[in-house]
């Protein structure tokens, strides 16, 4: 069984053909997915999209890259949306949060405002974060030493070893996709082949971060498997240990998981 730890969602596009990307992904034994939110015009939608999917949790928080449009009412409106949804078992975490530094034009200040916001937040209630980190390792790792979230994944990881480190001492796990099956990926390919078990979980990030063998084209959840082939093979291991690896990893990271069937 695979767990696509961060399925990526425009929403109106994925309601429309959500059976079908469910169907080819668990045809391919991937059976747990994750569906992050973006900002508080999504909540609802990422909510009701996992409860009308087996296998899926969701996660609720405002995307560095949406902070712009943000509100800070909106931070209540999260605030509050948490407490209506601690209780439910398809409530996985705070996400997708983060800071971005590649995209020009984005407030830095208002980004690492409401990323420290909405760690306090994972803080104060105990929950895991799924983060979204470009050009920003440094400053994220900053804001998890203040806040300490219990545990959380750093999506779509791109920093250096040392920084992968910090991450693990924090309780993060580091999410692997289809960036690392393209063969110029040296430093990204050889993060994947050193790094400890305990350290990856595996992702697709659809429809963004499509692999390379359908490069610029449309990423789904059933491209895990392969993917996993990739990373399996670049750590000497059959694919079989590969997923159970990767499972328990994003079990821990995201206990909701653990709960779906």
């Amino acid at each position: 069984m695979w767990t696509d730890t961060h399925l990526h969602l425009d929403a109106s596009e994925y309601d429309s053909d959500r059976l079908a990307v469910v169907q080819r992904a668990r045809e391919l034994h991937v059976n747990r997915f994750v569906l992050p939110a973006v900002g508080a015009f999504n909540f609802d939608t990422v909510k009701k999209l996992a409860h009308n999917t087996p296998g899926a949790v969701y996660c609720l928080g405002i995307h560095p890259m949406f902070v712009d449009r943000a509100r800070d009412e909106d931070l209540l409106a999260l605030q509050n949306k948490i407490k209506e949804s601690i209780s439910d078992p398809k409530f996985a975490g705070l996400g997708e949060i983060g800071l971005d530094g590649f995209v020009p034009g984005l407030s830095w200040e208002k980004q690492v405002r409401f990323f420290n916001a909405q760690l306090k937040l994972a803080r104060d209630f105990d929950l895991p974060v799924v983060m979204h980190i470009r050009k920003a390792q440094d400053p994220v790792l900053k804001g998890l030493r203040i806040y300490k979230p219990r545990s959380g994944i750093a999506h779509a990881f791109n920093g250096s070893f040392q920084q992968a480190e910090h991450f693990l001492n924090l309780n993060m796990c580091l999410g692997f996709g289809g960036a690392c099956t393209f063969t110029r990926a040296l430093q990204l390919r050889r993060l994947a082949t050193e790094l400890p078990e305990h350290a990856m979980v595996l992702e697709t990030d659809g429809p963004d971060i499509a692999p390379e063998w359908i490069n610029k084209q449309r990423n789904a959840p059933e491209h895990l498997p392969r993917i996993a082939q990739t990373l399996a093979e670049l750590r000497g291991i059959s694919l079989q240990e590969l997923s159970r690896r990767s499972q328990n990893n994003a079990e821990r990271a995201l206990p909701a998981l653990a709960l779906q069937s």
